[in-house]
């Protein structure tokens, strides 16, 4: 490995709420596409990178790709992560002139990223079978869910949605950490909210749902809320926002939320991107 020294930002700085913040070269091991609009990359990298929680991020310094070079860094949710082999993975859509770089990356490149940033999805030790509801760039954000929920002896019930049905990803890491899966397209005119609310009451009958956690849709998001005011459930959602520096100083990612009645706005990297699911706004 040829890491730069991870530069290290201690737990009193801003940038690092609850764990340790590291800026660093990591060497690229893979980076492939896994459908027509998704690749997946993974990194080596220092164990700390490798120590992020399920829905944290990175922000990662995109390569230059013939056009011009993206002057800002891109937030990435992490897909995976696994501390005993210093890996860190991303699941990402190209979609602009940054993550048109990152797909010109190829094992033995380099890659700059600055992370773990924001904070996670957290668990109650009383929860027995939670509920995953994700859709598009949403299914990466919250496949590490997985993982987590099972080395805490938590039953996930994933719903993933997409337009097509090889658009879907995650499925067979969800399937391999035990999780059910169910999968809804557009082109099976499953994926509407009302199906949704269908499959989402019939859990909750089941006592299959103890909590909710979504990203990707804002339609989803609005099902999962009623359902969690109407049967009292807790939740939490990972909002999706545009962001510049990733670490709450530019209040460029700023959104509302609905806090007891009252109108409050926050940092989406700095006090998220995790929300109560209860107190976000569309």
């Amino acid at each position: 490995m040829n890491h730069m020294h991870p530069h290290h930002f201690g737990s009193q700085t801003e940038a690092s709420p609850h764990h340790p913040v590291v800026a660093e070269l990591t060497d690229v091991l893979k980076n492939e596409p896994v459908n027509e609009e998704y690749y997946h990359l993974v990194v080596r990298c220092s164990p700390e990178a490798a120590a992020a929680q399920a829905g944290q991020f990175f922000q990662l310094l995109c390569p230059h790709s013939g056009e011009a070079q993206p002057f800002l860094r891109r937030p990435m949710s992490v897909y995976g992560m696994n501390p005993q082999t210093r890996e860190l993975e991303f699941l990402y859509k190209v979609t602009g002139a940054g993550t048109r770089g990152l797909a010109t990356l190829r094992p033995g490149d380099q890659l700059d990223v600055f992370g773990p940033l924001g904070t996670g999805f957290t668990f109650d030790p009383s929860w027995r079978s939670i509920v995953a509801v994700g859709r598009g760039a949403g299914l990466a954000t919250l496949a590490p869910l997985a993982r987590s929920a099972k080395e805490r002896g938590i039953h996930v019930t994933a719903i993933l949605s997409a337009r097509r049905p090889d658009l879907l990803v995650s499925v067979d890491l969800f399937r391999s950490f035990g999780a059910d899966v169910v999968t809804v397209t557009d082109s099976r005119q499953t994926s509407g909210p009302a199906n949704v609310e269908r499959i989402l009451r019939s859990l909750i009958a089941e006592n299959r749902c103890d909590a909710f956690f979504t990203c990707g849709s804002s339609r989803l998001m609005r099902v999962q809320q009623r359902l969690a005011h109407e049967f009292d459930l807790p939740g939490q959602v990972a909002m999706e926002q545009q962001m510049a520096c990733g670490i709450g100083l530019c209040y460029c990612c700023v959104r509302d939320f609905n806090v007891d009645g009252e109108i409050v706005s926050r940092r989406v990297c700095w006090d998220g991107p995790v929300f109560d699911l209860k107190e976000a706004l569309p």
